[in-house]
């Protein structure tokens, strides 16, 4: 491992897992099978991705930094197949069907990542994520709760959620100052259609009723009291309501 040799770099907001224990749990809840098609989301240093190689014939890991790519490329002769690039910008589409994400996503970037990934709903088998706890909270939260907004109906409307474990700061190096946690999404059978837009726009005045934040649905026939607030409907009210409205 090459913790001492590579200073981490905060514009990446690294922060590389190393607790042993830690990265067995990961791969213990994804069990993967030698001949899936695994992809890892900032490999950093390669702790997991050293796991991952065991268990599988080939790890596809995109990273963003590249020092850490060359050492990867390096310390990977086989079972290792690296793309540098920003995931953020990466094209999923890229890879096959079926494909496991995996990764310790970066922080400062991970809500809109995971609004990227949700794109690829139809196309993964399952994603694992190392994620600030506070985010899968978000993520997992139900409708009426401080926690529930955008981002849990965006991707509540495509996949089914669960939070796995929570992970301790000192399991990182550098620790972060927040609390981490373990969530796998599991892509839904039947995904709702659920407008983008109209959602930016009714968790953007999350205070308001739904008849000022929306006042262009007729909420009357959709049987929904107009007096609620965006974060009171779930994510099949916001899937009628965009059916309503186009």
């Amino acid at each position: 491992m090459r913790s001492s040799s590579h200073r981490p770099r905060k514009r990446f907001g690294q922060h590389f897992l190393h607790d042993p224990g830690v990265l067995a749990r990961i791969v213990e809840a994804l069990a993967p099978a030698r001949s899936d098609f695994v992809v890892e989301i900032g490999p950093g240093e390669g702790a997991l991705t050293r796991l991952l190689a065991d268990e599988v014939d080939l790890v596809h890991a995109i990273e963003i930094d590249r020092d850490l790519a060359a050492a990867l490329k390096t310390d990977f002769q086989t079972k290792l197949e690296l793309h540098q690039a920003d995931a953020l910008e990466f094209d999923f589409a890229a890879f096959p069907d079926g494909m496991r994400i995996v990764g310790n996503l970066p922080y400062n970037i991970s809500t809109p990542l995971l609004f990227h990934l949700a794109a690829q709903a139809k196309r993964v088998r399952d994603m694992h994520f190392m994620l600030q706890l506070e985010v899968v909270e978000r993520m997992v939260a139900g409708p009426s709760t401080d926690a529930y907004g955008r981002l849990s109906v965006a991707l509540q409307a495509r996949f089914r959620m669960r939070k796995l474990f929570n992970v301790a700061r000192g399991a990182f190096r550098p620790p972060p100052k927040v609390d981490s946690a373990v969530v796998r999404l599991e892509p839904l059978p039947a995904p709702l259609d659920v407008d983008a837009d109209l959602l930016r726009r009714a968790f953007s005045a999350r205070r308001k009723t739904l008849r000022n934040a929306l006042p262009e649905v007729d909420f009357a026939a959709l049987g929904i009291d107009p007096k609620l607030r965006p974060e009171n409907l779930s994510p099949a009210d916001y899937a009628r309501i965009t059916c309503s409205v186009r």
